[in-house]
Protein backbone atom coordinates (compact mmCIF):
# COMPACT_ATOMS: atom_id res chain seq x y z
CA UNK A 1 0.00 0.00 0.00
CA UNK A 2 1.68 3.50 -0.99
CA UNK A 3 2.27 5.38 1.59
CA UNK A 4 -0.63 8.06 2.78
CA UNK A 5 -2.89 5.77 0.81
CA UNK A 6 -5.41 3.95 3.82
CA UNK A 7 -8.59 2.47 3.01
CA UNK A 8 -10.62 6.24 3.10
CA UNK A 9 -8.38 8.49 0.97
CA UNK A 10 -8.51 5.04 -1.50
CA UNK A 11 -12.28 5.37 -1.34
CA UNK A 12 -12.01 9.39 -1.81
CA UNK A 13 -10.04 8.74 -4.74
CA UNK A 14 -11.74 6.30 -6.12
CA UNK A 15 -14.86 8.43 -6.02
CA UNK A 16 -12.96 11.13 -8.06
CA UNK A 17 -12.01 8.84 -10.51
CA UNK A 18 -8.26 7.68 -10.24
CA UNK A 19 -6.45 5.27 -7.85
CA UNK A 20 -4.05 6.74 -4.54
CA UNK A 21 -1.86 3.98 -5.45
CA UNK A 22 -1.22 4.92 -9.04
CA UNK A 23 0.63 8.71 -8.31
CA UNK A 24 3.37 10.28 -9.11
CA UNK A 25 5.85 10.73 -5.35
CA UNK A 26 6.58 14.76 -6.27
CA UNK A 27 5.37 15.96 -9.57
CA UNK A 28 2.60 14.91 -11.76
CA UNK A 29 1.71 16.47 -15.45
CA UNK A 30 -1.44 15.31 -17.59
CA UNK A 31 -3.00 17.31 -20.36
CA UNK A 32 -5.88 19.80 -19.85
CA UNK A 33 -8.41 17.67 -21.80
CA UNK A 34 -7.86 14.19 -19.74
CA UNK A 35 -9.24 16.22 -16.31
CA UNK A 36 -12.08 14.88 -14.83
CA UNK A 37 -14.75 17.80 -15.92
CA UNK A 38 -14.77 20.59 -18.15
CA UNK A 39 -14.41 23.09 -15.78
CA UNK A 40 -10.97 22.05 -14.02
CA UNK A 41 -8.89 23.83 -17.19
CA UNK A 42 -10.65 26.49 -16.75
CA UNK A 43 -10.55 26.91 -13.07
CA UNK A 44 -6.86 26.70 -13.19
CA UNK A 45 -6.54 29.42 -16.07
CA UNK A 46 -8.38 31.87 -13.80
CA UNK A 47 -6.48 31.27 -10.67
CA UNK A 48 -2.98 30.54 -11.88
CA UNK A 49 -3.45 33.54 -13.91
CA UNK A 50 -4.97 35.85 -11.13
CA UNK A 51 -1.75 34.78 -9.11
CA UNK A 52 1.06 36.14 -12.19
CA UNK A 53 -1.23 39.02 -11.89
CA UNK A 54 -1.59 39.65 -8.35
CA UNK A 55 2.16 39.30 -8.06
CA UNK A 56 2.30 41.93 -11.07
CA UNK A 57 0.58 43.58 -9.24
CA UNK A 58 2.41 43.60 -5.84
CA UNK A 59 6.15 44.32 -7.39
CA UNK A 60 4.62 47.29 -8.45
CA UNK A 61 3.48 48.52 -5.04
CA UNK A 62 6.63 47.42 -4.24
CA UNK A 63 8.30 49.24 -6.14
CA UNK A 64 6.17 52.36 -5.59
CA UNK A 65 7.02 52.37 -1.77
CA UNK A 66 4.73 49.78 -0.49
CA UNK A 67 5.63 46.59 0.83
CA UNK A 68 2.05 44.97 2.05
CA UNK A 69 1.32 43.42 -1.29
CA UNK A 70 4.08 41.43 -1.57
CA UNK A 71 4.43 40.39 1.69
CA UNK A 72 1.01 39.08 2.05
CA UNK A 73 1.81 37.46 -1.53
CA UNK A 74 4.79 35.60 -0.30
CA UNK A 75 3.11 34.92 3.34
CA UNK A 76 0.28 33.36 2.12
CA UNK A 77 2.54 30.68 0.13
CA UNK A 78 4.72 30.41 3.99
CA UNK A 79 1.23 29.63 5.16
CA UNK A 80 0.35 27.28 2.32
CA UNK A 81 3.82 25.03 3.51
CA UNK A 82 2.46 25.30 7.03
CA UNK A 83 -0.76 23.94 6.69
CA UNK A 84 -1.39 21.87 3.63
CA UNK A 85 0.99 19.01 4.36
CA UNK A 86 -0.49 17.90 7.33
CA UNK A 87 -4.03 18.21 6.01
CA UNK A 88 -2.95 15.96 3.29
CA UNK A 89 -0.72 13.43 5.33
CA UNK A 90 -1.61 14.01 9.30
CA UNK A 91 -0.06 10.31 9.69
CA UNK A 92 3.83 12.18 9.13
CA UNK A 93 2.78 14.38 11.97
CA UNK A 94 1.26 12.04 14.38
CA UNK A 95 -1.93 14.66 13.79
CA UNK A 96 -4.16 11.14 12.10
CA UNK A 97 -5.77 10.56 15.97
CA UNK A 98 -6.19 14.62 15.76
CA UNK A 99 -7.65 15.52 12.65
CA UNK A 100 -8.07 11.78 10.09
CA UNK A 101 -8.06 12.36 6.93
CA UNK A 102 -10.07 15.04 5.73
CA UNK A 103 -10.17 15.41 2.04
CA UNK A 104 -8.38 14.70 -1.23
CA UNK A 105 -7.97 16.67 -4.51
CA UNK A 106 -8.91 15.32 -7.99
CA UNK A 107 -6.27 15.14 -10.66
CA UNK A 108 -5.48 18.78 -12.43
CA UNK A 109 -2.96 19.48 -15.00
CA UNK A 110 0.04 20.04 -12.74
CA UNK A 111 0.13 18.15 -9.18
CA UNK A 112 2.26 17.83 -6.32
CA UNK A 113 3.41 15.92 -3.03
CA UNK A 114 1.40 12.60 -4.24
CA UNK A 115 -1.52 14.39 -6.16
CA UNK A 116 -2.75 15.71 -3.55
CA UNK A 117 -1.45 19.53 -3.66
CA UNK A 118 -2.94 20.84 -7.29
CA UNK A 119 -0.44 23.76 -8.65
CA UNK A 120 -4.00 25.84 -8.92
CA UNK A 121 -4.18 25.26 -5.21
CA UNK A 122 -0.48 26.95 -4.36
CA UNK A 123 -1.88 29.43 -6.93
CA UNK A 124 -5.33 30.21 -4.82
CA UNK A 125 -3.40 31.15 -1.39
CA UNK A 126 -1.85 34.38 -2.93
CA UNK A 127 -4.97 35.23 -5.01
CA UNK A 128 -7.61 35.16 -2.01
CA UNK A 129 -6.01 37.09 -0.15
CA UNK A 130 -4.54 39.85 -2.63
CA UNK A 131 -8.01 39.92 -3.85
CA UNK A 132 -9.60 40.45 -0.54
CA UNK A 133 -7.04 43.12 0.73
CA UNK A 134 -6.85 44.78 -2.26
CA UNK A 135 -10.80 45.07 -2.12
CA UNK A 136 -10.32 46.72 1.26
CA UNK A 137 -7.37 48.69 0.64
CA UNK A 138 -9.08 50.53 -2.08
CA UNK A 139 -12.40 51.27 -0.34
CA UNK A 140 -9.99 53.42 2.28
CA UNK A 141 -10.68 51.58 5.12
CA UNK A 142 -7.11 50.46 5.95
CA UNK A 143 -6.12 53.83 5.57
CA UNK A 144 -8.83 55.54 7.51
CA UNK A 145 -9.81 52.97 10.20
CA UNK A 146 -6.69 50.97 10.53
CA UNK A 147 -5.50 47.17 10.32
CA UNK A 148 -8.04 45.74 12.49
CA UNK A 149 -11.34 47.10 11.52
CA UNK A 150 -9.38 46.29 7.66
CA UNK A 151 -8.85 42.76 9.03
CA UNK A 152 -12.47 42.26 9.89
CA UNK A 153 -13.37 42.91 6.43
CA UNK A 154 -11.06 41.02 5.07
CA UNK A 155 -12.36 38.13 6.66
CA UNK A 156 -16.22 38.87 5.21
CA UNK A 157 -14.48 39.60 1.55
CA UNK A 158 -12.80 36.42 1.97
CA UNK A 159 -15.75 34.86 3.16
CA UNK A 160 -18.16 35.90 0.26
CA UNK A 161 -15.39 35.42 -2.31
CA UNK A 162 -13.79 32.10 -1.54
CA UNK A 163 -17.86 30.25 -0.62
CA UNK A 164 -18.46 30.73 -4.49
CA UNK A 165 -15.91 28.53 -5.06
CA UNK A 166 -16.18 26.24 -1.74
CA UNK A 167 -19.77 25.62 -2.54
CA UNK A 168 -19.46 24.30 -6.25
CA UNK A 169 -16.08 22.35 -6.03
CA UNK A 170 -17.66 19.00 -4.13
CA UNK A 171 -19.78 18.54 -6.87
CA UNK A 172 -17.62 18.98 -9.73
CA UNK A 173 -15.04 17.00 -8.12
CA UNK A 174 -12.58 19.18 -7.77
CA UNK A 175 -11.85 17.64 -4.53
CA UNK A 176 -13.63 14.92 -2.42
CA UNK A 177 -13.81 15.68 1.36
CA UNK A 178 -14.15 12.47 3.60
CA UNK A 179 -17.78 11.57 4.46
CA UNK A 180 -16.13 9.40 7.47
CA UNK A 181 -14.43 11.82 8.99
CA UNK A 182 -17.05 12.97 11.81
CA UNK A 183 -14.10 15.16 13.82
CA UNK A 184 -13.39 18.21 11.24
CA UNK A 185 -15.82 17.90 8.29
CA UNK A 186 -19.39 17.84 10.42
CA UNK A 187 -21.22 20.17 11.26
CA UNK A 188 -21.47 21.13 7.54
CA UNK A 189 -23.55 23.27 5.48
CA UNK A 190 -25.34 21.21 2.52
CA UNK A 191 -21.41 19.04 1.28
CA UNK A 192 -19.03 21.69 2.66
CA UNK A 193 -17.56 21.94 6.44
CA UNK A 194 -18.52 24.91 8.62
CA UNK A 195 -15.01 25.00 10.27
CA UNK A 196 -13.56 25.01 6.71
CA UNK A 197 -16.07 27.91 5.91
CA UNK A 198 -15.23 29.53 9.14
CA UNK A 199 -11.33 28.83 9.78
CA UNK A 200 -9.64 28.64 6.14
CA UNK A 201 -12.11 31.06 3.94
CA UNK A 202 -12.33 33.97 6.95
CA UNK A 203 -10.18 33.53 10.17
CA UNK A 204 -7.14 32.95 8.61
CA UNK A 205 -6.90 35.00 6.02
CA UNK A 206 -7.36 37.92 8.21
CA UNK A 207 -5.72 36.92 10.50
CA UNK A 208 -2.70 36.70 7.47
CA UNK A 209 -3.57 40.31 6.57
CA UNK A 210 -3.41 41.92 10.29
CA UNK A 211 -0.18 40.07 10.95
CA UNK A 212 1.38 41.21 7.36
CA UNK A 213 0.29 44.74 8.35
CA UNK A 214 1.60 44.83 11.65
CA UNK A 215 5.33 42.88 10.78
CA UNK A 216 5.51 44.17 7.25
CA UNK A 217 3.51 47.39 6.97
CA UNK A 218 5.70 49.68 9.45
CA UNK A 219 8.95 51.93 8.73
CA UNK A 220 12.51 50.91 9.01
CA UNK A 221 14.72 52.89 11.28
CA UNK A 222 15.12 54.81 8.62
CA UNK A 223 11.81 56.02 8.37
CA UNK A 224 11.58 54.40 5.03
CA UNK A 225 9.32 51.64 3.98
CA UNK A 226 10.72 47.75 4.66
CA UNK A 227 12.37 46.53 2.03
CA UNK A 228 14.40 43.97 0.71
CA UNK A 229 15.64 40.81 3.05
CA UNK A 230 14.25 42.73 6.13
CA UNK A 231 11.29 41.36 4.90
CA UNK A 232 11.37 37.93 4.81
CA UNK A 233 12.06 37.31 8.74
CA UNK A 234 7.98 39.33 8.80
CA UNK A 235 7.02 37.07 6.15
CA UNK A 236 7.91 34.05 7.45
CA UNK A 237 6.63 34.63 11.07
CA UNK A 238 3.37 36.13 9.49
CA UNK A 239 2.78 32.47 8.16
CA UNK A 240 3.66 30.82 10.76
CA UNK A 241 1.54 32.35 13.43
CA UNK A 242 -1.78 32.18 11.21
CA UNK A 243 -2.49 28.42 12.19
CA UNK A 244 -2.60 29.33 15.56
CA UNK A 245 -5.06 32.08 15.22
CA UNK A 246 -7.10 29.86 13.47
CA UNK A 247 -6.85 27.34 16.21
CA UNK A 248 -7.83 30.28 18.59
CA UNK A 249 -11.26 30.71 16.34
CA UNK A 250 -11.69 27.23 16.29
CA UNK A 251 -11.95 26.79 20.45
CA UNK A 252 -15.73 27.78 21.06
CA UNK A 253 -16.63 24.76 18.86
CA UNK A 254 -14.18 22.42 19.78
CA UNK A 255 -15.99 23.10 23.23
CA UNK A 256 -18.68 20.22 22.23
CA UNK A 257 -16.43 18.46 20.59
CA UNK A 258 -14.07 15.12 21.71
CA UNK A 259 -15.38 11.41 21.90
CA UNK A 260 -19.23 12.16 21.11
CA UNK A 261 -18.98 15.64 19.53
CA UNK A 262 -22.41 17.53 19.98
CA UNK A 263 -22.54 18.33 16.06
CA UNK A 264 -25.76 20.62 16.74
CA UNK A 265 -24.20 22.49 19.31
CA UNK A 266 -21.05 22.75 17.11
CA UNK A 267 -23.05 24.05 14.10
CA UNK A 268 -24.90 26.89 16.63
CA UNK A 269 -21.87 28.28 17.66
CA UNK A 270 -20.25 28.27 13.94
CA UNK A 271 -23.22 29.48 12.42
CA UNK A 272 -22.97 32.44 15.24
CA UNK A 273 -19.23 33.27 14.23
CA UNK A 274 -20.31 33.22 10.62
CA UNK A 275 -23.10 35.84 11.39
CA UNK A 276 -20.97 37.68 13.16
CA UNK A 277 -17.79 37.82 10.23
CA UNK A 278 -21.24 39.31 7.69
CA UNK A 279 -22.48 41.18 10.03
CA UNK A 280 -19.37 43.08 11.26
CA UNK A 281 -17.69 43.24 7.91
CA UNK A 282 -20.98 44.62 6.65
CA UNK A 283 -21.50 47.31 9.44
CA UNK A 284 -17.67 48.54 8.54
CA UNK A 285 -17.97 48.21 5.21
CA UNK A 286 -21.56 50.67 5.41
CA UNK A 287 -20.54 53.01 7.86
CA UNK A 288 -16.82 53.84 6.44
CA UNK A 289 -19.14 54.49 3.03
CA UNK A 290 -21.49 56.69 4.57
CA UNK A 291 -18.38 58.48 6.54
CA UNK A 292 -17.13 61.61 4.77
CA UNK A 293 -13.25 62.06 3.33
CA UNK A 294 -13.23 58.30 3.10
CA UNK A 295 -9.89 57.61 1.96
CA UNK A 296 -9.93 59.77 -1.27
CA UNK A 297 -6.25 58.90 -1.27
CA UNK A 298 -6.44 55.31 -1.56
CA UNK A 299 -6.22 54.55 -5.97
CA UNK A 300 -7.70 51.83 -7.49
CA UNK A 301 -5.42 49.32 -8.95
CA UNK A 302 -5.29 47.43 -13.23
CA UNK A 303 -5.58 44.33 -10.47
CA UNK A 304 -8.55 45.89 -7.73
CA UNK A 305 -10.34 47.06 -11.18
CA UNK A 306 -10.29 44.02 -12.91
CA UNK A 307 -9.34 40.73 -11.64
CA UNK A 308 -12.29 40.42 -8.76
CA UNK A 309 -15.06 40.88 -11.29
CA UNK A 310 -13.17 38.35 -13.29
CA UNK A 311 -12.86 35.96 -10.53
CA UNK A 312 -16.42 36.42 -10.22
CA UNK A 313 -17.45 35.58 -14.05
CA UNK A 314 -15.14 32.94 -14.20
CA UNK A 315 -16.95 31.15 -11.04
CA UNK A 316 -20.39 31.93 -11.96
CA UNK A 317 -19.64 29.91 -15.41
CA UNK A 318 -18.99 26.94 -13.72
CA UNK A 319 -21.87 27.55 -11.40
CA UNK A 320 -24.16 28.18 -14.60
CA UNK A 321 -22.52 24.54 -16.01
CA UNK A 322 -23.91 22.72 -12.36
CA UNK A 323 -26.90 24.29 -12.46
CA UNK A 324 -28.99 21.33 -14.35
CA UNK A 325 -27.11 18.37 -11.95
CA UNK A 326 -27.75 20.64 -9.11
CA UNK A 327 -31.44 21.04 -9.40
CA UNK A 328 -31.60 17.16 -10.41
CA UNK A 329 -29.85 16.31 -7.59
CA UNK A 330 -31.83 13.94 -5.18
CA UNK A 331 -30.93 13.89 -1.05
CA UNK A 332 -27.87 16.67 -1.99
CA UNK A 333 -26.31 13.85 -4.25
CA UNK A 334 -26.41 14.20 -8.15
CA UNK A 335 -26.98 11.53 -10.53
CA UNK A 336 -23.56 11.43 -10.82
CA UNK A 337 -23.11 10.86 -7.51
CA UNK A 338 -21.35 14.02 -6.23
CA UNK A 339 -22.80 15.88 -3.39
CA UNK A 340 -23.83 19.26 -4.19
CA UNK A 341 -23.48 22.65 -2.22
CA UNK A 342 -25.80 25.22 -0.80
CA UNK A 343 -26.81 27.20 -3.31
CA UNK A 344 -28.71 30.06 -1.57
CA UNK A 345 -25.41 30.27 1.10
CA UNK A 346 -23.35 30.70 -2.83
CA UNK A 347 -25.91 32.85 -4.11
CA UNK A 348 -25.89 35.13 -1.09
CA UNK A 349 -21.64 35.57 -1.21
CA UNK A 350 -21.92 36.58 -5.22
CA UNK A 351 -24.24 39.15 -4.14
CA UNK A 352 -22.72 40.60 -1.30
CA UNK A 353 -18.92 40.23 -3.42
CA UNK A 354 -21.13 41.73 -6.36
CA UNK A 355 -21.96 44.52 -3.80
CA UNK A 356 -18.68 45.04 -2.50
CA UNK A 357 -17.26 45.68 -5.80
CA UNK A 358 -19.62 48.21 -6.60
CA UNK A 359 -19.15 50.00 -3.68
CA UNK A 360 -15.31 49.75 -5.29
CA UNK A 361 -16.03 51.38 -8.67
CA UNK A 362 -18.32 53.52 -7.49
CA UNK A 363 -15.97 55.44 -5.57
CA UNK A 364 -14.63 58.44 -6.70
CA UNK A 365 -11.81 60.14 -6.30
CA UNK A 366 -11.25 63.94 -5.76
CA UNK A 367 -7.86 64.10 -6.94
CA UNK A 368 -5.71 61.17 -8.33
CA UNK A 369 -3.48 59.33 -6.05
CA UNK A 370 0.23 61.09 -5.47
CA UNK A 371 1.93 58.31 -4.11
CA UNK A 372 1.42 54.77 -4.65
CA UNK A 373 -0.72 53.47 -7.83
CA UNK A 374 -1.13 50.24 -8.87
Amino acid sequence: MSAGCGPEVEAVTRGLGFDCHDVAPVVSVRAPWELAHWTMPLLEVLIIGGAVFAFVHAVRRYRAGDPVNLALWWTSLVYLFVTEPPLYFPEWFGLDRLYGFIFAHNQFTVQFMGDRLPLYIVAFYPVISQLAYELVRSLGIFARRGPVAGAVVVAFACQVFYEVFDQIGPQLKWWAWNPGNHIVNHPALASVPMTSMLLFASVSMAAMTYLVMRLAGGRARDGGPRRGWALVPRVLVAGVLTPPAMAIAGIPASLFGGDHPDTTAQAWVLGVELALVWLAGAWIVVAHLRSTGRGTDEPLSAFGRYYPAIYLCGLAVCWIGALPAYFGAHDGVTRDGTPIGSGPYALACFLAAGLLLAAQHAKRFARPAASVTG
